[in-house]
């Protein structure tokens, strides 16, 4: 069910300074920037040999927050083939509600739960995973 690592997001209370600070560090620019209400809401860096992804999300619009989850301040995601069917065989399996199936974008839905011990669970459908994994194949 699980293919690998592709996405760990981190919680900050302060975007800017912590895509300063990691821009500083990976020495890349972030090369995906979305928005709400206007403002930089997520930010997002593709770094090392696989292009894994580590975003930002402005604590602002974690849409656990303040829903009785409010589990860690980073969230990470493994890749899937099939969120939905994902999603249901942890609930099966014990795991709780973190965030519902939500569409991201064209190539991006994600899932979370709450495992029986405390600890958050992402699961992903993401484009971008299947891509770099299909490249390495083929080298």
């Amino acid at each position: 069910m699980l293919r690998g690592l592709t996405t760990t997001t981190f919680v900050v209370d302060d975007l800017s300074s912590a895509v300063a600070w990691y821009t500083e560090l990976l020495g890349v620019e972030p090369y995906f920037v979305s928005e709400a209400d206007g403002t930089p809401a997520y930010i997002e860096f593709r770094i090392g040999d696989f292009q894994h992804e580590l975003g930002f999300l402005d604590a602002r619009f974690a849409p656990w927050r303040g829903t009785g989850t409010d589990v860690g301040t980073a969230l990470t995601y493994w890749a899937v083939d099939d969120v939905e069917a994902a999603y249901e065989r942890l609930l099966a399996l014990g795991a709780t509600p973190h965030q519902d199936v939500t569409e991201r974008g064209a190539g991006f839905v994600t899932a979370s739960v709450v495992d029986p011990f405390g600890n958050v669970l992402g699961v992903m459908y993401n484009q971008h995973y299947l891509d770099t994994v299909a490249s390495t194949k083929g080298a």
